[in-house]
């Protein structure tokens, strides 16, 4: 893990846009990346992505995009949310090739399995929870950063509140309300 007075330059110099810098950073992070990978793949059961694949695709995504970091926790979060989107995109060609579906669109199915019939690659659930995240963040981007830094990146409520400057009582009510959204939205029914 990265100290966190190491932290202020390489985050500065990447937010910056300083030459070289988020290369820096990520190159210091790299370890901390390789645990935040291993984590992410653990839900999509029997992913054929390994977890270096995937610090490399997101490492691309990094480099090439536009994204700020003012902090520490904008990274891993930016980072984690970069993550999840190659994991559902992973998901759904998987997804699609199972079916036959190499050279046709197809058109997916958003609703929550209740048989959970896929239940050996976690596929539907990833997709669904990815969908519902993104509802999430496009109301209140404040909570689904909770939700990337606890649940994706594995950080505890007191770590997320030093990120952020706020009490850890604050972080775990933003957690229990993401929750509570996230609930709703991956359990409304297909006319909701």
């Amino acid at each position: 893990m990265v100290a966190a007075d190491s932290w202020s330059p390489l985050v500065r110099d990447a937010d910056t846009g300083l030459p070289g810098a988020r290369e820096r950073l990520f190159s210091a992070l790299y370890n901390e990346l390789h645990q935040l990978a291993e984590r992410q793949l653990r839900r999509l059961a029997g992913s054929t992505v390994s977890p270096t694949t995937l610090l490399h695709e997101t490492y691309l995504g990094i480099v090439q995009g536009q994204a700020d970091f003012p902090d520490r926790g904008r990274f891993m979060a930016y980072a984690a949310r970069a993550m999840r989107g190659l994991i559902v995109d992973f998901a759904r060609q998987r997804r699609a090739l199972k079916r036959g579906a190499e050279f046709q669109f197809t058109q997916l199915d958003t609703r929550v399995n209740e048989q959970h019939g896929d239940e050996s690659s976690g596929t539907p659930e990833v997709i669904c929870l990815s969908e519902a995240l993104e509802a999430l963040a496009a109301r209140d981007p404040r909570l689904a950063e909770v939700v990337d830094l606890k649940y994706f990146c594995g950080f505890s409520f007191a770590e997320i509140g030093a990120m952020r400057g706020t009490s850890e009582r604050t972080v775990q009510r933003d957690w229990d309300k993401a929750r509570l959204f996230l609930y709703s939205e991956l359990n409304a029914g297909p006319n909701a």
